[in-house]
């Protein structure tokens, strides 16, 4: 699916499951980690993460389009167009957008490094590099040092 064809899916989805059109652009956007989709405030575009296709297919990608078209119809309509907003999780329930999409890695896939204490020998696996000067062992405060 190119950029293209992910405009058109979401213009569908627009009038099928808010009747209203969506008049700014969809895009995919590889940089996208962490997320399925987000939804610009200043330039009111929705941008898609390719690996949530690649990985999970057609449904998940409409299910996402969902989600982030919730919050792009009612911040133009100047509701709450936040998470924790009553009128947010209303329309959510409305359209059937989940809350959160599925994981492309796993916690256990993203963990590059592991730890070890020196004293009570304890590993651990983190996602983002620890600085071993600064942090200590959260069981016995014995120093780290990097395994991997």
């Amino acid at each position: 699916m190119d950029n293209k064809a992910l405009q058109e899916l979401v213009s569908n989805i627009s009038t099928e499951y808010f009747n209203k059109p969506f008049k700014h652009n969809a895009v995919f956007n590889k940089r996208l980690r962490t997320t399925g989709g987000r939804y610009l405030l200043s330039s009111h575009d929705i941008e898609i993460n390719p690996k949530q296709y690649e990985h999970f297919g057609v449904e998940a990608l409409i299910d996402i389009i969902k989600h982030e078209l919730c919050h792009y119809h009612l911040h133009l309509e100047g509701k709450g167009y936040q998470h924790k907003d009553k009128a947010f999780k209303d329309l959510s329930n409305e359209v059937g957008a989940p809350r959160f999409c599925k994981a492309v890695q796993s916690y256990e896939e993203r963990a590059n490094y592991l730890y070890q204490c020196g004293q009570c020998k304890t590993e651990f696996k983190g996602i983002k590099r620890v600085n071993t000067r600064k942090y200590r062992c959260g069981r016995c405060g014995g120093k780290l040092k990097n395994i991997t």
